[in-house]
């Protein structure tokens, strides 16, 4: 008999999409001892509709109001996970109705809007988490560990070239599907917002030209390349500059200068069907390197591998922890 068991978190979802369909409901449905999803929110009805019927062993509450679900009291956890036009606005509104906040990447693309956001969370009795969950790999927790042994960083490298996502969702069994019964006014106030987010970032707060060019660069780099980056502020710390960079979708590189080294970032999208993201720390006589396989598909494992010289010996390791995939191991995190 338990004694004191792990009480459950009631947990409402913003925004029905492919991520909430392939990653979020999936996972949340898999930890059903610790997390019970009880409010969905989009403003597609069919959308609703779809996804109320993939939550395990009841049907959720739906609406079409963040405001609702936000305010509900069988709501105590709030995942932000709409198109990200919207996620400082509804995390706000989460934070206001009094809920803790899981927000997915980008928290936000301006820096008038984290700020925003940070103030929010500091007048609020809630706290705000963001979904960079392969911080939370085993096999990158591990790798922190061994770098913080090395005794001189020599040079780093951050990769993440993929093939189209669409690949890996569809041999993901979660069989998600798109729904387009939202309103004209809908489609213009996310286009509005767009547009207003690359002003203030892009002209406002870089003074660099708002091209459709610079914009969509803009927003890769706050998706796909801001897990990229975060893992390597968490391994790294931040660089000191930039030292420079060629920016040319769907392929661009960047070289960071840390103290003492370098840190080369290369990424991109193509059309071969792999996923190839890494973390590669070298010194004299020790690689560190953290290889990530697509978040898609469960029971793919994050692996470390260990090159060095081990008396004058070419030793090289691979070590595989954990099957647990970094999503699972973030939501477990949400309970410490």
């Amino acid at each position: 008999m338990i004694d004191n068991p792990t009480p459950i978190v009631n947990v409402g979802i913003i925004g029905c999409g492919e991520v909430t369909q392939v990653v979020h409901i999936p996972t949340l449905g898999h930890l059903s001892d610790l997390f019970r999803i009880t409010y969905l929110c989009d403003i597609s009805k069919a959308a609703l509709q779809f996804c109320s019927q993939k939550v395990n062993n009841h049907v959720p509450k739906t609406t079409t109001d963040p405001a609702v679900l936000c305010a509900s009291t069988e709501v105590d956890v709030v995942l932000v996970v709409n198109s990200d036009e919207y996620h400082v606005s509804h995390a706000i509104l989460a934070l206001e109705a009094g809920k803790f906040v899981f927000v997915e990447k980008p928290m936000a693309l301006t820096q008038r809007d984290v700020e925003t956001l940070i103030k929010a969370e500091q007048n609020a009795p809630g706290k705000v988490m963001v979904g960079y969950m392969r911080r939370y790999a085993a096999a990158f927790t591990d790798a922190l560990k061994e770098i913080g042994g090395l005794e001189k960083i020599t040079y780093a490298r951050v990769r993440d070239i993929i093939g189209p996502n669409s690949t890996f969702v569809s041999q993901s069994a979660t069989f998600p599907k798109r729904f387009d019964d939202f309103t004209p006014e809908d489609s213009q106030d996310k286009a509005s917002r767009a547009a207003e987010i690359s002003e203030q970032a892009l002209r406002q707060e870089c003074n660099v030209p708002v091209t459709p060019e610079s914009a969509r660069m803009w927003r890769v780099l706050g998706g796909l390349g801001s897990h990229d980056l975060s893992v390597m502020r968490e391994a790294l710390g931040v660089p000191t500059k930039v030292l420079g960079s060629h920016l040319n979708f769907p392929m661009w590189s960047v070289l960071f200068e840390y103290p003492g080294f370098a840190v080369v970032y290369e990424s991109g999208i193509d059309n071969i069907p792999r996923f190839d993201a890494h973390l590669e720390i070298y010194s004299s006589s020790k690689v560190i390197r953290v290889q990530y396989d697509t978040p898609y598909i469960k029971g793919l494992p994050v692996t470390m591998h260990i090159v060095e010289n081990v008396d004058g010996a070419y030793h090289e390791t691979t070590i595989r922890k954990t099957y647990e995939d970094p999503y699972t191991l973030e939501r477990k995190n949400y309970t410490n």
